[in-house]
């Protein structure tokens, strides 16, 4: 296959810096194509493209550009298939999996066609004598994704489609491990009838991050990756008066309480802690049975499980997972699974010499359990972000709730329980953005807002739900008076409407 390079004005761009980066098809170890980092100057390029191609479109009324996006859907419809296939051939994840990365980013697309309404501003009639008030929103001019490996369809989605709904043009960075996804969305954004120059995709490094970040045209960033990277780009965004919304990494706990149906809370980790070999934020990584009983009962019927997860290639239907997305991750996780034993934790199912027959220079990696971790050891405190459950015993539910609260990270949490009252509280102590009863991954359908806390986002607005329109619009407030034909005379007190 080509070189890789960028989506800018319409139409694909050649790399002109000279620099790239591989791309590997994880399932076979091998390097598949290369992708052109941008410089600055080519970020620039596209930036202001962008910034002239901007001001007509949000001239178009909010309805023309939901049609945009009505006829995306048609083409994401129609290309499917081959979205997901491309998508596993450059992630790892199983095709199935690479069907779901794509839906969740179509119901936002979904929602975002509804801009007409969601745009809509507030209006007060005779607020004062003679005098009305009303409100608009109005596009913030450029905005710019930055966005991570693990969902290259769904997360640029989740990003640009706001953005451009609300009459902004948009900027797209996609992690450089599999950036042909979203070239492909734009490509088919243009499709749809999305005037040139308003998605522009640069693939690159961090000299293209810091150009978006330093760039005075680029108004807002939305950021999606680790949290020291997160903070960094908060940072940076904010010193150059932007709006930034970024979010990090995640320890996600499920609290299995002694009521729990077991069987339906070992189904949930399974799925949750190693599905997409666990390289999700949303991922279930920490589980915490309450009480010995349950711990017990939890562990006997884990352990089988977790040895019996089928590990193969993306294009296998019946798998549970596919390889990890490059050769540095994988080592990177076996390097926390080495840790863990050296601190002394149990590791009751070790994967970590798992082989792919006919595949072995691929990034396979078996499912690995813990048992006995406590919370000062690094696999617990760190993300691992690989096919990796960490087991936590708590002497009853405060313990438990208490383990999750203390964690530095507050992205997601769950709790398994026949309770109500238990699961209430739950839901209302827990601190974290996103709350689980009897749900393992509990990811907020489309129409509600996607966001962790602490250490697990920056930013005061959420990512998709409502929020994503304040985010990519700023308010403006009129206050109109229609003179009656009677003076009234300068006035120099402050204005009320007594």
């Amino acid at each position: 296959m080509s070189d890789l390079a960028h989506f800018i004005d319409g139409r694909l761009t050649p790399g002109r810096s000279d620099r790239f980066g591989d791309i590997f098809d994880p399932a076979t170890g091998a390097q598949a194509r290369r992708v052109s980092f941008a410089s600055r100057a080519e970020v620039r390029a596209a930036v202001e493209n962008a910034k002239r191609a901007q001001p007509e479109w949000a001239a178009t009324n909010p309805q023309r550009r939901a049609r945009v996006l009505l006829k995306f859907l048609e083409l994401i419809a129609r290309e499917r298939e081959s979205l997901a296939t491309l998508l596993a051939s450059e992630h790892g994840k199983t095709v199935a999996d690479a069907r779901g990365d794509i839906q969740r980013g179509v119901e936002v697309v979904e929602f975002c066609a509804g801009a007409p309404h969601l745009l809509k501003g507030a209006f007060s009639n005779a607020a004062g004598t003679g005098v009305d008030l009303y409100s608009m929103r109005q596009p913030l001019g450029v905005a710019a994704g930055i966005t991570p490996f693990n969902f290259p369809a769904m997360i640029p989605m989740w990003m640009f489609a706001p953005a451009i709904a609300c009459g902004n043009a948009f900027i797209l960075k996609p992690s450089e491990r599999d950036p042909s996804v979203p070239m492909r969305l734009a490509e088919l954004m243009l499709e749809a009838g999305l005037p040139a120059g308003l998605l522009n995709v640069v693939n690159g490094d961090r000299e293209a991050v810091d150009a978006i970040l330093d760039d005075p045209d680029v108004k807002a960033v939305a950021f999606v990756g680790s949290t020291p990277i997160a903070e960094y780009v908060y940072a940076r965004a904010c010193a150059t008066g932007k709006r930034a919304q970024c979010f990090g990494a995640a320890k996600n706990h499920m609290l299995v309480m002694p009521d729990a149906d077991m069987d339906q809370a070992v189904d949930a980790l399974i799925g949750a802690a190693y599905g997409s070999a666990g390289e999700r934020c949303m991922a279930i990584s920490v589980a915490v049975p309450v009480g010995e009983i349950a711990a017990r009962e939890l562990l006997r019927r884990l352990v089988p499980r977790v040895e019996g997860l089928k590990i193969g290639l993306p294009g296998d239907e019946t798998a549970d997972y596919g390889p990890l997305v490059s050769k540095a991750h994988l080592d990177r996780v076996k390097a926390y699974v080495a840790s863990g034993v050296e601190e002394g934790a149990r590791l009751l199912v070790d994967g970590r010499d798992f082989k792919m027959q006919g595949y072995e220079d691929g990034f396979f990696m078996g499912g690995c359990l813990f048992d006995d971790v406590l919370p000062d050891m690094r696999i617990y405190r760190e993300e691992i972000f690989g096919p990796v459950l960490c087991v936590l015993h708590a002497r009853d539910y405060e313990e438990a709730l208490a383990l999750a609260n203390g964690h530095e990270y507050g992205n997601g949490a769950a709790i398994f329980t026949r309770d109500g009252g238990a699961a209430r509280d739950f839901a209302a102590r827990a601190q974290a953005g996103m709350i689980g009863v009897n749900v393992p991954i509990p990811t907020p359908l489309a129409y509600y807002t996607f966001g962790g806390w602490k250490r697990s986002g920056f930013g005061d607005l959420n990512q998709h739900g409502e929020d994503a329109f304040r985010f990519y619009t700023k308010t403006k407030t009129v206050t109109s008076r229609w003179p009656d034909g009677a003076r009234e005379g300068a006035s120099f007190v402050m204005p009320t409407m007594s």
